[in-house]
C-alpha cells in the first residue's frame, strides 16, 4: 500500500469514528448542561486531555516544530512558557473556577464573568465579550482549517482550498451533532494521537541522526544562529525576548474554549489527577515538536514551508504505510481541535446573547456553528501568514480580554462592572493595536503588555469580598 493509500484509508476510518462519537454524544445532550458542559461530569482524562489539546494542536504540531527549524535553539524557551501556562491554569483557575461554576450555575466563562452588574451592564459586557469571542475564534478556527490545507497539500495531490472545505465539513457534522461532549471525547482521542506523534516522529529522527550529540552538531554546520540559545538577542533586548516567549503562558487562562473544561469537570477531586495528566502531556507534546523542528535542520537544509518540516520528516523517516498513518493521525488532530473553538462561538450567539429558551436555543447554536465554520474555511483560504503568528494573534486578544478579569475574581475580589467592562476592551484592543504597530510588536509580545494594562484596571476597581 502507498503512503497515499494509507493516508486516505486512515482517514476515512478516523473520521467514521468522529462521526459516531458525535451520534452517541446526539443521544446523551438533552439540555444546556449537557450540550455546553457535558452534563459537568468530565472525567480527569476527558478533561485534562481536551484542554490540554484544544490548546495546543497546528500550532504545536506545526507551528512549534516549524519555529523550532526556523530559530534553532532559540525556541527552547517555548517549552517553559508554554508549561507555566499549563500549571496557570490547573494550580490557579480550575478548582476556584469550578467550584464558582457550580454555585451559580454558569454554563458559559461570559455567563460567569457578567455576574454581580445591573442588567445594563450585564448586556453591555455580555455583548462586548461576545463580540470579541466571535472575532478571536474566527482566525482562531480558520488557522486550524490552514493547517488542515498545508497538510493535504504537503502530503497528497489535493488542492488547498479541497482540502480546507472537506476537513472543515467533517469538523462541523461531528461538533453540531454531539456538542461538548462530543468536541471533548475527539480530543482526548487527538491529544492521545499527538503525544504518539510526538514520541515516534522525534525519536526515529535521532536515531537517524546517531544522538543529542549528532543534532546538535548538525545544528552547529547550519549555521552559527541555530545554535544561539538567546535568538541573536542580548541586553534588554533578550529581557523583552523571554518575557514574550513567558507572556504565551499568561494567556492560557482567557481561553473560554480551554477553561471551559475546569467548568465541566466533575468534581474538584479530580483535578490533581488532570493536572499531572496535562503536564505529562505537554512535556510530550512540546518537547517532542522542539527535537522535531531541531533534528529537521540538522537533516534538511531548506523546504517551501517551514511549518511542514514535521510532515517532511514524517515522510523521509517511515515507510509508507506508517508514514500514511502518522499524518492522517496528525491531519485529524489538527482538524478536530476546531470542534472546541466552534462550540464557544455557538454558545456566544445561541445562549450568552439572545438568550433563547430549550430546543430554540439548541438549533440555534448549531446553526450558528455551521455559519461560522463556513466563515472559517473562507478565512483559512483568505489567510497569508503562518500558523504560528495567526494563532499567536488570537491568543493574545483572548487572553488579554478575558485573563486579567478571571484572575482577579477568582482571587477572592469583586471587580465594579464598569472597570471590568473597560479591561475587557483595553486588554483587546491594546493587544491588537500593539500587533499592528511594527516599532512596538518588534519589542515585546503583544499579550504582555495589554494583559498587564487590562490586569491593572481589574485591580483598581476591585475590592476584597467579605469572608
Amino acid at each position: 500500500m502507498s503512503a497515499e493509500a494509507a493516508i486516505i484509508a486512515t482517514l476515512v476510518v478516523y473520521k467514521l469514528v468522529l462521526l459516531g462519537v458525535g451520534f452517541w454524544a446526539s443521544r446523551r445532550t438533552k439540555d444546556d448542561a449537557d450540550f455546553y458542559l457535558g452534563g459537568r461530569s468530565l472525567g480527569p482524562w476527558v478533561a485534562s486531555l481536551s484542554s490540554a489539546a484544544s490548546s495546543s494542536s497546528a500550532w504545536t504540531l506545526l507551528g512549534v516544530s516549524g519555529a523550532a527549524y526556523t530559530m534553532g535553539l532559540g525556541a527552547v524557551w517555548l517549552f517553559p512558557a508554554c508549561l507555566s501556562g499549563f500549571l496557570l491554569n490547573w494550580c490557579v483557575v480550575a478548582k476556584p473556577l469550578k467550584r464558582a461554576a457550580d454555585a451559580s450555575g454558569a454554563v458559559t466563562l461570559t455567563e460567569y464573568l457578567a455576574e454581580g452588574g445591573s442588567p445594563s451592564l450585564a448586556r453591555k459586557f455580555v455583548l462586548s465579550a461576545s463580540i470579541i469571542i466571535l472575532l478571536c475564534l474566527l482566525v482562531y478556527v480558520a488557522s486550524q482549517f490552514q493547517a488542515a490545507g498545508e497538510t493535504f497539500a504537503t502530503t497528497l495531490d489535493m488542492n488547498f482550498i479541497t482540502a480546507v472545505v472537506v476537513g472543515g465539513v467533517i469538523v462541523l457534522l461531528y461538533t453540531t451533532l454531539g456538542g461538548f461532549w462530543a468536541a471533548s471525547v475527539t480530543d482526548m482521542i487527538q491529544g492521545l494521537v499527538m503525544a504518539a506523534a510526538a514520541i515516534a516522529v522525534p525519536l526515529v529522527a535521532l536515531i537517524k541522526l546517531g544522538g543529542f550529540s549528532a543534532m546538535f552538531h548538525g545544528l552547529e554546520d547550519a549555521g552559527a544562529q541555530y545554535v544561539d540559545w538567546t535568538a541573536g538577542n542580548s541586553g534588554w533586548m533578550l529581557l523583552a525576548f523571554l518575557a514574550g516567549k513567558f507572556g504565551i503562558g499568561l494567556g492560557y487562562p482567557g481561553q473560554p474554549h480551554v477553561v471551559n473544561r475546569f467548568m465541566a469537570i466533575r468534581s474538584e477531586k479530580e483535578i490533581k489527577r488532570g493536572t499531572i495528566i496535562t503536564m505529562t502531556w505537554g512535556v510530550i507534546i512540546y518537547g517532542g515538536m522542539l527535537i522535531t523542528g531541531w533534528c529537521g535542520r540538522a537533516m534538511v537544509s531548506s523546504i517551501r514551508n517551514d511549518e511542514t518540516i514535521l510532515l517532511h520528516l514524517t515522510t523521509d523517516l517511515f515507510s509508507p504505510i506508517p508514514a500514511g498513518i502518522i499524518i492522517a493521525a496528525v491531519l485529524s488532530a489538527i482538524m478536530s481541535t476546531a470542534d472546541s473553538q466552534l462550540l464557544v462561538c455557538g454558545s456566544t450567539v445561541a445562549y450568552d446573547m439572545p438568550r433563547k429558551q430549550g430546543r430554540q436555543r439548541m438549533i440555534s447554536n448549531r446553526l450558528t456553528m455551521m455559519g461560522l465554520g463556513v466563515a472559517a474555511i473562507l478565512a483559512a483560504i483568505l489567510i497569508d501568514d503562518t500558523i504560528f503568528n495567526t494563532v499567536l494573534f488570537a491568543w493574545s486578544g483572548l487572553g488579554a480580554a478575558f485573563g486579567p478579569l478571571l484572575l482577579v475574581r477568582l482571587s477572592g475580589r469583586s471587580v465594579d462592572p464598569r472597570y471590568a467592562l473597560a479591561a475587557l476592551w483595553i486588554g483587546f484592543v491594546t493587544s491588537i493595536v500593539w500587533f499592528y504597530t511594527p516599532a512596538l510588536k518588534g519589542i515585546v509580545y503583544e499579550l504582555v503588555p495589554a494583559f498587564l494594562l487590562a490586569l491593572g484596571v481589574c485591580l483598581a476597581g476591585s475590592r476584597k469580598l467579605a469572608p
